[in-house]
């Protein structure tokens, strides 16, 4: 059954069909976001099923708290934030964090050209997953989320120069892994 929104349902009409537990809104909400959900998700897991039940997870917590909602701010972005919240979760309960504290954190760069540029996105979410956990966590919630190491640190209960390596650590790493596969392919 496709369910189209007409101009009389509004998002706070749609947002309180959802609050209500209406099967064709929450569907309706599930089928909008899974596509861009999915693939935040696998940025923070090892492959496609621990995906999926960080997904199921984050959507059972959305229409769980889909009452605290406001219409008018952004949908997206509130759904986001549970889904990475619910991310960083299963990375605590999944992890045995074996982190070290370096005392001197070096960046990472090279001459090479953009290998991002000529991969795929599932290549790259591949690629991602192929890092530990601690390390993966770290660079998602850095470089694609944009939090700074001081809050990192507060969230996965490690210190900021912990935070720092482990981000160090995954950008070598990915570099490795992203170049072996670039000489694999012959590029």
């Amino acid at each position: 059954m496709d369910v189209v929104l007409d101009l009389q349902h509004n998002e706070e009409s749609f947002i309180q069909a959802c609050v209500r537990n209406e099967k064709w809104a929450q569907k309706k909400l599930y089928e909008d976001y899974y596509g861009a959900m999915m693939p935040l998700c696998m940025r923070y897991t090892n492959n496609r099923e621990d995906a999926l039940d960080v997904l199921h997870e984050g959507f059972i917590k959305v229409f769980r708290n889909i009452s605290k909602y406001k219409p008018g701010t952004s949908l997206n972005s509130w759904i986001r934030r549970i889904m990475v919240n619910t991310s960083i979760d299963y990375y605590r309960k999944m992890s045995r964090r074996r982190t070290e504290d370096l005392d001197a954190v070096f960046d990472v760069s090279s001459s090479d050209p953009d290998a991002l540029s000529e991969m795929s996105a599932q290549e790259i979410i591949d690629a991602l997953q192929l890092l530990t956990p601690a390390y993966r966590t770290v660079f998602n919630l850095y470089v694609i989320e944009g939090y700074p190491h001081k809050e990192i640190a507060k969230i996965l209960n490690i210190t900021e120069s912990t935070s720092r390596s482990n981000l160090v650590k995954a950008r070598t790493k990915l570099k490795n892994i992203l170049l072996a596969k670039s000489k694999i392919y012959g590029e």
